[in-house]
Parts: structure tokens; C-alpha cells; sequence
């Protein structure tokens, strides 16, 4: 997907110097257990950290493709880093060399987009596959806010890992009384064909009904339901989705009937919403409650 074009106005100019000058803060801990620690990145270094990565995991790891000034730098870069915030989750037991000294390991991310930062900035990154405008514009009074870039570092790809980057985005969420999550999650490579079950388990069971569907741009559209229903095994077509979907099913997210073919990192891409009052309440008690405490 390509990155925003050059911000040539102003506003544009303003709101994108103010979004890193804004990154200059003392940190504030979501939550922490034993050296993991989940938190927003307060500097640019925390930013290029999580840039490093997620090139370590899209283009080393998986198959994107990586050019210009990123593949240069082995860095994921795009225009909408600078007004994103990025969620990380930090290894205080596993230091590394920067510029600046010795700083935990970044293990885990999210990058989060939300909707006033993307009004005056170009728009949701999502935009480019799906027609998120219209969505938006169904539902003005909510707050929407554009989940994106999560990657965890392989050997850290476990309950909780998974479990602290929720706690800090539920505290996110909180903080900027957010309504409605939004973004694309990936299934690996670019042929449908060989998604056809998770694809088709997703548009058969868990699509979003008319207030909440989505469509693909024009001409980007993959039709989903692959199978017929009766073909779909639900149990086999879990076990093919991927750690982060499945993560989402459980807080009841709803799934876009089309899917997006993304060339550039290899992934067929499905639209994923979730209005915070459909969230199974028992996640809100989970991850709402006290700050995880040190084990």
C-alpha cells in the first residue's frame, strides 16, 4: 500500500512536526509482568525501534518486499509513522546498543491511528483497501481508531506477550474514550485460492452486518465466500487463522465480505471492526482491571 503523499499544507506540516514533538514525554506504563513492560513509544528512537522491528518480522521473517528508504535503513517505514502513536511492549531483561545508550529490547507493537489525527492528516492507512470513509461517515458521533503494523517478536509470540499489548491498547482505548476499532489483519500470501477456508469460515460466520460492512476499493475486491457454508468446518478453518485474528473473533470482531490483495507484503488482507459496546464483556473486566502485576 502506498505511504501518504508529501504533507504540502500548513496544517499538514503543523500536525505531523507536533505528532513527533509530542513523543518528548516521560514514559507512563500501561502494565508490567516480570521484564515485560507495555507503554507508548515517547521518542524517536522508540519509534525506529519499532520500525527495526517490524522489518525484522514482515520482510525477514515474512514475505514483504522491502525498497527505497526502508530497505536501505532495514527499517518498516511509511508517511504515517509521524502522527501514529506506537504501542510497545519493551524487554527490560534484554538490552541493545542504540545511538543513546543501552534500551530494552522492543519485542511487541501496534500502531495506532486515531480519528482526529486522521482527518487532518490524510486519512485512515486502511483507506487505501477499503472505502473507510463511508463507514465513518454512517456513524458520526463515534470515535473510531485504526489498529495496525502488530508484530511480536517470534520468541515472544505467547499468551502474554499478546495479553499486555491488549492491557495497554484497553488503557489506550480509555484514555482517548475511543468507540470503534478498525483495521486490516493478514492472512499470509497472496492467492486466495489457498485461503479459501479461513476466507470463507470469515464471511459465513463472523461478517458484519449492513451498519458495519465495508467494501473494498474499487477493483481490489476479492469475493470471500469461497466455499459454500456447508463446506466450512469451523473448527479446521480456526486452526488455519492466524494468532491475531483469532484474538479478535474472541472480543467478537466482525469481519468485511471482501478481501485485498496487499503485493507488498504478501498478504491477503480482510477488514476488521469492532464497536467497543459489541466487545465481549468479559474481555473489558479482564484487560479494564488492575495493572498486571510483577511476576
Amino acid at each position: 500500500m502506498r505511504a501518504l503523499a508529501s504533507h504540502r499544507s500548513p496544517v499538514r506540516r503543523f500536525f505531523r512536526t507536533a505528532a513527533y514533538a509530542g513523543l518528548n514525554q516521560a514514559p507512563v506504563s500501561f502494565g508490567r509482568i516480570g521484564n515485560l513492560e507495555v507503554r507508548l513509544a515517547t521518542n524517536r528512537g522508540d519509534v525506529r525501534r519499532a520500525q527495526n522491528l517490524r522489518y525484522r518480522v514482515f520482510y525477514k521473517e515474512l514475505d514483504a518486499k522491502a525498497r527505497g528508504t526502508g530497505a536501505l535503513l532495514r527499517r518498516d517505514i511509511d508517511g504515517y509513522d509521524a502522527h501514529c502513536d506506537h504501542l510497545l511492549v519493551v524487554d527490560h531483561g534484554r538490552m541493545r546498543r542504540t545511538p543513546t545508550g543501552m534500551k530494552p529490547e522492543v519485542v511487541g507493537t501496534y500502531r495506532l491511528l486515531r480519528q482526529p489525527v486522521a482527518e487532518v492528516t490524510g486519512g485512515f492507512y486502511s483507506r487505501g483497501e477499503y472505502e473507510i470513509d463511508a463507514l465513518v461517515a454512517r456513524h458520526p458521533g463515534l470515535q473510531f481508531l485504526e489498529l495496525g503494523r502488530s508484530c511480536v517478536l517470534k520468541e515472544y509470540r505467547n499468551k502474554r506477550t499478546v495479553e499486555l499489548l491488549w492491557q495497554g491498547l484497553w488503557a489506550y482505548i480509555q484514555q482517548h474514550q475511543v468507540d470503534v476499532l478498525i483495521g486490516c489483519a493478514s492472512l499470509e500470501g497472496t492467492d486466495p485460492e489457498r485461503q479459501a477456508l479461513p476466507l470463507s469460515f470469515l464471511y459465513h460466520h463472523v461478517q458484519a452486518d449492513a451498519e458495519w460492512t465495508v467494501r473494498a476499493v474499487k477493483g481490489r475486491g476479492i469475493p470471500m465466500n469461497l466455499l459454500p457454508e456447508d463446506k466450512v468446518d469451523p473448527r479446521v478453518a480456526l486452526r488455519g487463522l492466524p494468532p491475531l485474528i483469532k484474538g479478535y473473533l474472541r472480543c467478537g470482531a466482525k469481519f468485511s465480505p471482501e478481501a485485498v490483495i496487499d503485493p507488498e507484503f504478501g498478504t491477503t488482507d480482510v477488514f476488521v471492526v469492532m464497536p467497543i459496546a459489541m466487545i465481549d464483556p468479559r474481555y473489558i473486566d479482564y484487560f479494564g482491571g488492575q495493572e498486571a502485576e510483577a511476576s
